[in-house]
């Protein structure tokens, strides 16, 4: 995909991810209006221009409820044998991230504004596992990963689930960060390495 195009260039001759997201999922062609100065190409530039210049956060949390979503439903038969298997290899640090305790509206606060608190949780639950209780759990996600749809299974499954959760949690806690953050702080920062 091409985000680093400028506003104003002539369009490629292929179109980037963006654009065609556009076409196919609102089906408005590129050129559209015609001979209109601001057409649908230039604003998925924009989209693609303002996206980068955002907290990571927002996508991160996204990747993270597809991180849970592939894991077994709460609630079903085969939920309720995998959450309490994960409870009984990973211990208390599983209470982080098990239905339970985490249950009930908890993804639903992503969408009211708490865009860290899975994160946090996902964070609490990896710090607190032991390195064999780390091994137990990757097997038990890796067990419960859908082989026809992921392609992985077993303990390398669960060890990648494991480890995108991690750095998925990470970028979304790093990036509340800078809600904190000043330009002042910003600019802080800058002088502080040019004078190094």
């Amino acid at each position: 995909m091409i985000v680093n195009r400028r506003i104003g260039r002539d369009q490629p001759d292929e179109h980037d991810e963006l654009e065609l997201h556009l076409v196919q999922t609102l089906n408005v062609p590129l050129d559209w209006p015609k001979d209109g100065g601001l057409t649908a190409g230039y604003v998925a530039a924009i989209a693609a221009a303002a996206t980068c210049d955002t907290a990571y956060n927002q996508a991160a949390n996204g990747h993270l409820v597809d991180l849970f979503a592939a894991l077994p439903l709460p609630g079903t038969e085969e939920g309720r044998s995998f959450w309490t298997l994960l409870r009984d290899v990973g211990g208390t640090a599983a209470m982080n991230i098990h239905p339970a305790n985490m249950g009930g509206p908890f993804f639903d606060f992503l969408q009211g504004g708490n865009e860290s608190g899975i994160a946090y949780r996902v964070l609490s639950f990896l710090e607190g596992l032991t390195p064999d209780q780390r091994v137990a759990v990757a097997d038990a996600i890796g067990s419960a990963l859908d082989n026809g749809t992921i392609g992985v299974t077993g303990r390398y499954g669960g060890e990648l689930w494991l480890r995108d959760a991690e750095m998925s949690a990470w970028r979304v806690a790093l990036a509340n960060r800078r809600e904190f953050e000043t330009s002042e702080n910003r600019e802080r920062f800058f002088e502080a390495w040019r004078r190094s």
